[in-house]
């Protein structure tokens, strides 16, 4: 398995959804920099389930911090971070039923039979939650020097909240937001989809998109290093996630490029675009405006519906209705999880260009 993403700055994910805990390993951060516990422990509640429209499986997320941080510090060494599993319920799954959509089938193809298929083993969404506690040790870093990060809901069912519109307010309402909306009216709505498809034994999925403020013009390492590429890989490998596009995407295909091109303008000194059709990004590198993007997340896979499908240990037809505890759509709860692999991939692309110490000296604009 390859669990590690980063150059500079990098992140180790491991565990199982039904072992003993999942955990994280950070390398290459600056010693001296601040470690907000709180701050995890925030971002660990903005992921955990809530209410009627998500998972029955409560875990608390008592986080242990078991090296590289020491009186509220980074040492410089790596961080490794552990988080207890507590809720488990390891009999609502058996080996050889392949799960539609799941990875069963091919985790068994790949690891011939030596996986924890458990609660979907290290392919489960639970693995995110270790993601999610690195991830604040990440914003806090790229906060200090001005970078802020926000994930909302565009789209889920029929039900749409507003795009990003002056960003640098967006992300500061997001942040102090109860749900991740722009728009508070689109709460319900989105709700109510998602009860519906619970109500139907069904799950539904969704559009999620991000932003991103104060990044400097210049980042990013063309060809195949680039601010999309970068992105697009560490976001491919949260579990859900089918597509991703930035600015206007897929939407901007259809136009002509007079109708598409960004115009630059100099006010004060500052080059900035008069639209942002591009994200933020031109040539695969920050042209100092906010990156935007979108991604499509799909139905979460576990519905109680029936579904036809096979047991690749007996190799016969079945059909199997899937038990335990699921979340009918997990469009809320990925918000967090894409703004923490958005800052790890942020903050290796800013030590790759301005070196590991730009956490403590700050950038050149």
């Amino acid at each position: 398995m390859k669990n590690t993403f980063g150059q500079a700055v990098s992140l180790t994910l491991f565990g199982e959804s039904h072992g003993g805990a999942v955990g994280a390993v950070i390398d290459g951060l600056a010693p001296g920099l601040a470690v907000d516990e709180a701050f995890m422990a925030a971002e660990l509640t903005r992921r955990r389930p809530s209410g009627d429209t998500e998972t029955a499986r409560q875990e608390p997320d008592a986080f242990e911090l078991l090296s590289g941080v020491f009186n509220g510090k980074t040492t410089g060494s790596p961080i490794c971070i552990s988080i207890p599993n507590t809720d488990t319920r390891s009999r609502d799954y058996h080996y050889g039923p392949a799960r539609p959509s799941h990875a069963d089938y091919a985790a068994y193809r790949k690891y011939h039979g030596y996986e924890d298929y458990r609660g979907g083993g290290h392919f489960s969404g639970r693995i995110t939650a270790a993601a999610v506690a690195a991830g604040a040790i990440f914003q806090t870093a790229l906060q200090n020097l001005g970078i802020r990060i926000a994930t909302h809901i565009l789209r889920c069912g029929q039900a749409a909240d507003r795009e990003f519109g002056d960003v640098e307010a967006d992300i500061a309402l997001l942040r102090a937001a109860e749900y991740p909306v722009l728009d508070p009216t689109a709460k319900e709505a989105i709700l109510a989809e998602i009860r519906a498809a619970k109500a139907e034994l069904d799950s539904i999925g969704g559009i999620t998109q991000t932003a991103i403020s104060g990044l400097p013009a210049g980042l990013g390492e063309p060809w195949f290093d680039s601010v999309e590429s970068m992105l697009s890989h560490a976001v491919f490998g949260i579990g859900g996630v089918k597509g991703i596009d930035f600015g206007v995407g897929f939407d901007g295909v259809g136009r002509r490029g007079s109708e598409y091109n960004d115009a630059l303008r100099i006010r004060d000194g500052r080059v900035y675009t008069e639209t942002n059709r591009n994200g933020g990004i031109n040539g695969g590198i920050t042209n100092g405006m906010p990156v935007l993007f979108r991604c499509a997340v799909k139905p979460t896979p576990s519905i109680s519906r029936e579904q036809e499908s096979i047991d690749f240990l007996s190799g016969e037809n079945i059909s199997l209705s899937i038990s335990g505890r699921h979340d009918p759509a997990i469009i809320r709860r990925i918000c967090p999880v894409l703004d923490s692999i958005t800052a790890l991939v942020l903050c290796d692309l800013l030590a790759q260009r301005c070196g590991t110490d730009v956490f403590m000296k700050g950038i050149e604009r």
